[in-house]
């Protein structure tokens, strides 16, 4: 066991041993104490290890237990353990990996367990694609390899340089905030950033920390797994936008059940808004409008634009979070502004409909455990009346609980 802390060097030695030895090398040319564990199913690692979890997936030699994707899902299963255990005694600081679409899935399932802060970095030959289920909430650096990851070159070699001293770097930081105070958490997206500004301003002039997230779906659900680990005295659920999406399938969607539901082994403050909520942002533009939505009210945005949710659309929103926040009553409260919930839901815009918000509150109501209370403004969501309000009650909420 190292004395040190150190950084742990995580990747399949049985085919890739080369690449993530050259990285131990580089780290330890700098001055870092490394961790090597190889992840690899189809054979030992060639060279010494400070940790193999091949002989935990195999049946006997040359034989994955259940297949090549059971002995993968197992392996991934013993690494995430390991490394819980080895960051949990403090003997790791970081974790790199380098690999192609298997070492990236292993590498990155292992990163995603650790905790926010701890520096992650994956040299993938894949970063190009779609990286959005492999970085899922957590902050991974992706680094493209360029070249395909298969022995040390004159490029992999620069590249793979580049990683180890990015890891070591980020190792070294040693910011710290100037001084502790309380923390909201505050989800907006576009069509509402006036109002984000706005409380933001008013929570903090009332001496919070607030932390800002983009309700694009993954937002959402990064910040709900920050919330369960503790690092929010409140949530300002200023944009549920992301429920829209996820019922039309559209740019902000991506969310899980939990995404509303209560936050697990945690009693938080949390003011609920139906920012958003008026509306599916999907990518089309004026010239390329659906012909389901034809006949919709449509705000054209850029690339994307946002749809009116019709009455049918409206009614399984409002029973969908309804139910949501029913699952736990208690430090909850929801304030709706009557006058739009959205940039396009104002008087004169393309998607103002207070009719069907009226329908949406008197359903959501109805539904809604009465516990919750449920206060109406006279403001439109980007108000900065309304923000004046909603920060004044996140406080008053935070304050007396």
């Amino acid at each position: 066991m190292p004395n040190q802390p150190g950084i742990a060097v995580i990747g399949t030695f049985d085919t890739k041993a080369t690449e993530h030895e050259f990285l131990r090398q580089q780290i330890q040319a700098r001055g870092f104490s490394v961790l090597t564990i190889n992840v690899g199913t189809k054979q030992p690692s060639p060279v010494p290890v400070f940790l193999d979890l091949y002989p935990l997936v195999m049946d006997g030699p040359g034989r994955p237990a259940n297949g090549r994707d059971g002995a993968i899902a197992a392996v991934l299963a013993a690494a995430i353990q390991q490394v819980k255990r080895l960051h949990a005694q403090g003997q790791i600081t970081a974790i790199i990996s380098a690999g192609g679409g298997t070492g990236t899935h292993l590498g990155t399932g292992v990163m995603r367990a650790l905790p926010l802060g701890v520096p992650k970095v994956m040299v993938s030959t894949v970063a190009s694609r779609n990286m959005r289920t492999t970085v899922g909430t957590k902050d991974i650096v992706m680094i493209h390899s360029v070249v395909d990851i298969l022995g040390v070159n004159s490029i992999l070699g620069a590249i793979l340089d580049k990683a180890a001293a990015a890891v070591c770097a980020m190792v070294q930081g040693q910011w710290q905030p100037p001084a502790f105070k309380k923390r909201i958490a505050l989800p907006f997206f576009g069509f509402i950033t006036p109002a984000a500004e706005a409380v933001k301003r008013c929570l903090e002039q009332k001496g919070y920390e607030v932390i800002c997230f983009h309700a694009n779906g993954t937002g959402g659900m990064a910040m709900v797994e920050l919330a369960a680990e503790g690092h929010f005295d409140g949530i300002l659920d200023l944009a549920t936008h992301e429920l829209a999406d996820q019922l039309k399938g559209g740019y902000c969607s991506g969310i899980g059940p939990e995404r509303y539901a209560p936050i697990p082994g945690r009693a938080i403050p949390r003011l609920v808004v139906p920012g958003g909520l008026d509306c599916a942002v999907l990518e089309f533009t004026r010239q390329t409008v659906p012909e389901d939505y034809r006949d919709r009210k449509i705000f054209f945005y850029d690339f994307r634009s946002a749809i009116r949710l019709d009455r049918g659309e409206t009614a399984t929103i409002a029973d969908q979070l309804a139910d949501q926040l029913n699952l736990d009553p208690s430090n909850i409260r929801f304030l709706i502004p009557t006058k739009g919930w959205s940039e396009a839901d104002r008087q004169g815009g393309p998607l103002y409909d207070p009719a069907l918000s009226r329908f949406f509150t008197d359903r959501f109501r109805r539904r809604l455990n009465p516990l919750i209370a449920v206060d109406e403004v006279d403001h439109h969501i980007n108000d900065p009346e309304f923000a004046q309000i909603a920060a004044a009650m996140m406080d008053a909420m935070i304050v007396g609980g």
